[in-house]
């Protein structure tokens, strides 16, 4: 089955945001298929810092193009140290939020970061002091090693500048995760930005709730870092790195249930899609392959006529992280809790039959856009990922992603509701952060602070 790319129409009539002097990242689709590598970078002096934004400034493209996929790009990111290891003045860094400044290890406890997921036992180079967390992506071998060894050459033998870490990633045009369901199939279109969507999608949202110094939702333009140049069409990001635990995930799904055809449906309930993307409410009984390949019908759902949950469980993973018009939700502006997802895959796939971890390594970076990505990450986890009430659940967490401990998933069915007990943690965090994305000027502006 050939996956088809998505064709995103691209109306200049429409575009009201500044396209050229924001990030590509922010708007382009990721590469079908993707290759790419992380890096996570230490700043030793002010000056080297700049040299370092001034050299990589100009393989960082801009979203003039985001409805093309072609070539390849550097995306740049700064947490708060690496903002003061810069030297940016003092006025600037106070213009941030408190929570960027606080870093996502010290937030713990509003991500309910806890057990296997506390900050105390992320991986070495997350402990460091990360300045500036990076990641080069492509959508061809040949062009990502190309603009990797450019990217390197402006890293490496200088003294100012220490490489924490570099984890290369990548995906087939698939587009699987390590569990091999696809992936990154759902993400909210930005107002302004050009996009022409056809009249049975969601609008588009306001440019605001992603890139700083425009309207929101709310129809105003909320607080953001100063001096403009800085902060103008900038955004933030929430970087979160999991160890996948597939083989655990696996053995739950063979002990609780009767044959592969039965696991494979309790599997899609979980995420609330099936291994091809299709959805559930579109295909509640057998996976369909050739929806889950057309990017233009499978997202093309609500849930507004599975109000009992009995195509789509109210606990599956897609209907916590985007309750779409669920009926029964607690009343919330959904629309003011979506982010832009750009997470990228490292390490194998691993088969529905393997039930025993081979300690490899192997999950997914995690990537969250918005305005407010640390209120919207803290929001997400501490409500629609760990706390059941919002879907009537009471304690039941999100299957896939919260910490569980013999963990209960509820799957409303004809003539009773089935219980799963015995959940695990799946996906464990081993490390994160908050960074900000300047826009092409403010990167400019930065490199040549005196």
């Amino acid at each position: 089955m050939a996956f088809e790319i998505l064709k995103r129409i691209f109306n200049p009539n429409k575009v009201e945001i500044e396209l050229d002097d924001i990030q590509s990242m922010i708007l382009r689709s990721r590469p079908i298929p993707y290759y790419g590598t992380m890096a996570a970078i230490r700043i030793k002096s002010a000056e080297a810092g700049k040299e370092l934004v001034k050299a990589v400034l100009p393989l960082v493209h801009s979203a003039q193009d985001w409805d093309k996929n072609e070539g390849a790009t550097v995306f740049l990111t700064f947490t708060y140290k690496g903002l003061e290891a810069l030297g940016l003045p003092k006025e600037s860094l106070d213009s941030f939020p408190e929570s960027f400044k606080e870093g996502m290890a010290a937030r713990a406890k509003f991500l309910k970061d806890i057990d296997v997921n506390d900050p105390k036992h992320w991986e070495k180079a997350f402990k460091q002091e990360i300045h500036v967390a990076a990641a080069v992506i492509a959508d061809s071998k040949e062009s990502w090693q190309e603009l990797l060894q450019e990217f390197r050459k402006e890293l490496e033998g200088k003294s100012g500048i220490e490489i924490l870490f570099q984890h290369d990633f990548g995906a087939t045009e698939e587009v699987k995760n390590v569990f091999g369901f696809r992936d990154g199939i759902s993400n909210p279109e930005i107002e302004g930005s050009g996009i022409e969507l056809p009249a049975s999608y969601d609008r588009p949202i306001k440019a605001g709730e992603f890139i700083l110094g425009y309207p929101g939702e709310a129809g105003v333009v909320a607080p953001f870092p100063q001096p403009e140049v800085l902060g103008k069409n900038g955004s933030f990001l929430a970087v979160r790195k999991y160890q996948s635990q597939v083989a655990e995930f696996n053995k739950f799904i063979h002990e609780n249930s009767n044959s592969p055809e039965e696991g494979e449906l309790l599997a899609a309930k979980t995420v609330g899609r099936w291994r091809s993307g299709a959805p559930l409410v579109l295909s509640p009984e057998e996976d369909d392959k050739e929806l889950g390949a057309n990017m233009h019908k499978n997202n093309d759902f609500s849930f507004k006529h599975d109000e009992y949950g009995k195509k789509c469980p109210f606990s599956s993973h897609i209907r916590r992280m985007n309750p779409r018009d669920s009926k029964n939700f607690v009343m919330e502006d959904v629309r003011l809790h979506r982010i832009i997802r750009k997470s990228v895959t490292f390490g194998d796939i691993v088969p529905p039959e393997v039930t025993k971890n081979d300690g490899k390594e192997r999950g997914q970076y995690f990537l969250a856009i918005s305005a407010d990505a640390m209120g919207t990450m803290e929001f997400l986890q501490g409500q629609w990922v760990n706390d059941g009430n919002s879907q009537n659940l009471g304690t039941e967490t999100d299957p896939l992603i919260s910490v569980q401990k013999e963990g209960l998933f509820t799957v409303p069915a004809d003539p009773m509701v089935k219980r799963y007990h015995n959940l695990q943690t799946y996906n464990i965090v081993k490390g994160g952060e908050y960074c900000f994305i300047p826009s092409l000027s403010a990167l400019k502006w930065i490199s040549e602070l005196a």
